[in-house]
């Protein structure tokens, strides 16, 4: 694996490369001195520099390399970069491992960055050779940009400046202040507690900026001057580009001051404004552009308005621009975060536009007025009217903002009394809103320091529990059985509480595998919803009673009950859902059913969707639902790609059962399929984990996984005693395919018990396919399921070329070839030549999926039956050998200059799927940037 080393970025007070004197920050370099002083002595710890985009941070953090380096002391600087995080850990390891010195077990580091499931062991490596170094003298460790770093990043750093804290090494990190991702806000809050120091920016005073003013023109500037550079209001790095701008052609040097050579000079670009709108995606820089056209603060809906959409399709543009720092809320409206900033982005405009955007908006109505401003700044604890106001703009914004309606409601809880009665109703309306928006475990801890309050009333307590189990569906199922439960069983509470209650414990023991439980109970939520006119609690016990109809492979019935309930859902409106989103079962059914191309729709639209409203979390889950159909349909890169996009976070409450389910048996059905042993053996230790979980379905799976896992180490006995408990479980809950994941695996089993000696056992899974093929007479997949099964159980060519053709017509290329194969099998034995078509067409599925294990084996078997075949990869073009099709596509459209932002939206994938096609990309090419990238597609691709 290569690491990305960040060489574009400008320090913010440069003009022309030539970096200006530091001015206006003594005091904070004297804080910083003081720091360097006691790493001198051995004393560590952790150093946070926070400010507004353009205030200085990385300037700061790099005078502190400076002094440091001046005393001796060792340094490693890092630096993340919101479009280069598709290295995992690359912005540390880009600091640990680039520059003059470098730590030792280089190349052991970014294997172990570079292979799943080894993040144990690359805490533990990394740990132990910066113990090593710091033993030597100290060390400091500058990370800058904090708030655009991956996971696996934030995640090492923060352990290992807790566990390295008795060591002799200073942490310099710089983080935006502001709006950062749920990750970085809890790395901060964790490294606070750890007891780090905040070093915040402010703007620069008066004096600084005339000393600034003096360097960039070369003399002291007049008054006018004086005034224009006041414009920026103590931002360096506006501060500079302002002046760099018109250093050239509207100011001249008189007598030793610089003065303006005609007046005021027109606004004009700058670049640190035209490198963040670069990096927006086309709607977002759109979105800006049509703000700056208009001039003043705007509201959503006027920009929705002139760009001719719905206010609910600009929620991503909206989002984006603002985390961009380009604009701010200001009440109802968006303003940009600095005049300049605006004029900059209007300047890049042509004047014709800007003249029919400015005549357009003025023509339009304003929209509602805005919000006081200063109402809730100056709103204080027990401000119940405020409160109020908050909690009411939540409930309207959580349909169409939810992040927005998050901040919203954390606000009325902040302005709460501790031991107001309505707190706990607080509580309960922000966790899901927190949850829903990416914020799992603030949204966790916020209900357990609720429970855990005294005099809580048995209303309120069944609201936090009821919020606490539908956070909880996707992390931990037994955790979501046990709060809906306890919640039900209070004494006194409504109708429409206890009715939620028990629909959410039906879908939590559904989702937990319990099928009998879930329906008892599911009968009994049924009466309490009714009885409480709850639509709510009906849409999601419609979905248990599919869950229900499907477990009994009445299969009609399941897509009936599926398809009513995903209707209701969207009758109802997404903010009032108990379970986010029910739609997303119905996509499960169709894929397991062979409706696989229903189903990829499905989950696309649902991506999309829950992308456009900010529903990190139905997103999320969205993308784990891909995964396992991109899987079934054969794109084994794909499926990986979305898995690794989805990984867990790393604060994510519980187990994460939903991922279990999910992103680590995809992982390691790809790696079987691709023979990448070492992800094999990473995500089997995974599924042993999963083998001891208190829900009995993550067990059935890990105890699949593990089957798998042993026949593909050539120990079909040791398999089949994986299966036994599984098969041999009580028939009420055991799983619908006696044990396995999928239809198609049943000739899986099938295989693998007789490889064992296990006769019954296949007969077994023969009987349950056929009985469900039958149940079903619609669903062909099904029936080539069942025939595929019989051919081997009886080896028998007949059922066996039926299953082939049955398949034809499905999406499902592995399960097509491994029929094929079989049939070729079966044919070899005595009729060699009728064979080899099978044998043909199944090498063909297996290479367009990427199958490199199952490629092998056909290839053999068309040896043996006299047939040798040039071997073929899996990529796109010969210019390519060591990529798939996939990662080719993004990396074509990178080397074109998009981002991964614009490369997602011209590909119709998440801009996570791309960055981890980018990733593998780069560890596969063995390049490090872009621009190296940019120049092997030249020469590969052009001839260059």
């Amino acid at each position: 694996m290569s690491v990305n080393r960040v060489t574009t970025r400008t320090a913010p007070e440069e003009t022309d490369g030539v970096r200006t004197p530091l001015r206006g920050r003594d005091a904070e370099m004297a804080f910083i001195e003081e720091r360097l002083d006691a790493l001198g002595r051995g004393e560590g710890g952790i150093v946070r520099v926070e400010g507004p985009a353009g205030i200085g941070r990385s300037r700061i953090l790099a005078e502190a390399a400076a002094s440091a380096r001046r005393r001796g002391t060792r340094v490693f600087e890092g630096a993340a970069d919101p479009d280069e995080q598709f290295v995992p850990l690359g912005p540390l390891l880009e600091g640990v491992l680039s520059g003059e010195e470098t730590l030792s077990g280089a190349q052991r580091l970014r294997d172990l960055a570079a292979t799943p499931g080894q993040r144990f062991w690359l805490l533990q490596e990394l740990g132990d050779r910066l113990r090593e170094a710091a033993r030597n003298g100290p060390l400091l460790v500058v990370l800058d940009d904090l708030q655009w770093c991956d996971d696996l990043t934030l995640l090492t750093f923060h352990t290992l400046a807790a566990g390295l804290s008795s060591h002799p090494i200073l942490w310099l990190v710089a983080v935006r202040a502001g709006s950062v991702p749920s990750g970085v806000r809890t790395t901060l809050d964790r490294i606070r507690q750890a007891g780090a120091h905040g070093l915040v920016l402010p703007a620069l005073g008066d004096p600084a900026v005339e000393r600034i003013t003096e360097d960039v023109l070369g003399a002291p500037p007049d008054p006018d001057v004086l005034r224009l550079a006041h414009r920026a209001e103590g931002v360096p790095q506006l501060l500079v580009e302002l002046l760099g701008s018109l250093r050239e052609e509207a100011v001249t040097i008189e007598n030793g001051t610089a003065r303006l050579s005609a007046g005021p000079p027109a606004p004009r670009e700058l670049p640190s404004v035209v490198r963040r709108l670069d990096q927006l995606s086309d709607e977002a820089r759109e979105l800006v552009q049509t703000a700056a056209a208009v001039g003043g603060p705007v509201t959503v809906a006027l920009l929705a308005e002139l760009l001719g959409r719905s206010s609910a399709a600009l929620i991503t543009a909206v989002r984006e621009s603002l985390d961009a720092d380009l604009l701010a809320e200001s009440g109802e409206h968006l303003a940009f975060r600095h005049d300049l900033i605006r004029e900059a982005v209007e300047a890049g405009l042509p004047l014709s536009l800007r003249q029919a955007l400015s005549r357009q908006a003025a023509g339009l109505p304003s929209g509602r007025a805005p919000a006081d401003a200063t109402e809730a700044v100056s709103a204080a604890p027990g401000d119940a009217a405020e409160a109020d106001r908050q909690r009411t703009e939540a409930a309207e914004l959580a349909g169409t903002a939810p992040g927005t309606a998050a901040e919203r409601s954390l606000k009325a809880l902040e302005l709460t009394a501790a031991d107001a009665p309505g707190r706990p109703r607080v509580v309960a309306e922000t966790i899901p809103l927190l949850w829903q928006t990416g914020r799992a475990a603030q949204a966790r801890e916020l209900g357990a320091t609720a429970l855990a309050a005294d005099g809580l009333g048995p209303e309120d307590e069944a609201l936090i529990r009821l919020a606490l189990a539908r956070l909880a569906v996707q992390f931990d199922f037994s955790e979501a059985v046990r709060q809906a439960r306890a919640g039900a069983a209070l004494p006194g509470i409504s109708l429409t509480a206890r009715g939620r209650l028990l629909a959410m414990l039906a879908v939590g023991l559904s989702v937990s595998g319990e099928h009998a439980a879930a329906e008892q109970v599911a009968a009994q939520a049924w009466d309490t919803a009714a009885a409480a006119g709850d639509r709510t609690a009906e849409a999601t016990l419609t979905t248990v009673r599919s869950a229900v109809s499907f477990h009994r492979m009445d299969l009609a019935e399941a897509f009936r009950q599926a398809e009513r309930s995903a209707a209701l859902a969207d009758a109802l409106g997404v903010s009032t859902s108990l379970w986010v989103p029910e739609a997303l079962w119905h996509a499960l059914l169709s894929n397991t059913t062979g409706r696989t191309a229903e189903a990829l729709a499905l989950a696309e639209e649902g991506i999309r969707i829950t992308g456009e409203q900010g529903r990190t979390a139905a997103t999320r889950m969205w993308l784990m639902t891909r995964t396992r159909i991109l899987l079934e349909t054969g794109r084994l890169s794909d499926a990986r790609a979305d898995a690794e996009a989805a990984s867990p976070a790393t604060d994510e409450p519980g187990p994460g059962n939903l991922a279990d389910v999910t992103l680590r048996y995809v992982m390691l059905r790809v790696a079987l399929h691709t023979g990448d042993r070492q992800t094999a053996e990473a995500y089997a230790a995974e599924a042993r984990r999963m083998r001891t979980d208190d829900a009995p379905v993550v067990r059935h799976f890990g105890t699949w996984m593990l089957a798998l896992m042993a026949d593909y180490e050539g120990r079909p006995d040791r398999a089949m005693a994986e299966l036994d408990a599984v098969m041999t479980s009580p028939a009420a809950d055991r799983p619908a395919y006696s044990g396995l994941i999928d239809p198609a695996d049943a000739p899986v089993l099938v295989r693998l018990a007789l490889r064992a000696g296990r006769h019954e056992r296949a007969v077994q899974a023969v009987a349950m396919a056929e009985k469900r093929a039958a149940l079903n007479p619609d669903l062909p997949f099904l029936a080539a399921t069942a025939a595929h099964a019989r051919g081997l159980l009886d080896n028998d060519l007949s059922p066996l070329v039926r299953a082939v053709r049955l398949y034809e017509d499905c999406p499902r290329i592995l399960a097509r070839a491994s029929a094929l194969e079989d049939a070729g099998r079966k044919l070899a034995t005595t009729r060699k030549p009728e064979a080899v078509p099978y044998f043909e067409t199944a090498l063909a599925l297996y290479v367009r999926a990427g199958a490199v294990r199952d490629v092998a084996r056909v290839r053999r078997r068309l040896r043996a039956a006299g047939v040798r075949r040039r071997p073929s990869t899996a990529g796109l073009c010969d210019a390519w050998p060591e990529l798939t099709a996939a990662e080719l596509r993004v990396v074509r459209l990178v080397a074109q200059g998009l981002t991964n932002q614009q490369a997602a939206e011209r590909l119709s994938l998440s801009p996570h799927t791309v960055s981890s096609h980018l990733r593998r990309a780069f560890t596969k090419l063995d390049v490090t940037s872009r621009a190296e990238l940019t120049r092997l597609a030249k020469h590969r691709d052009d001839g260059e």
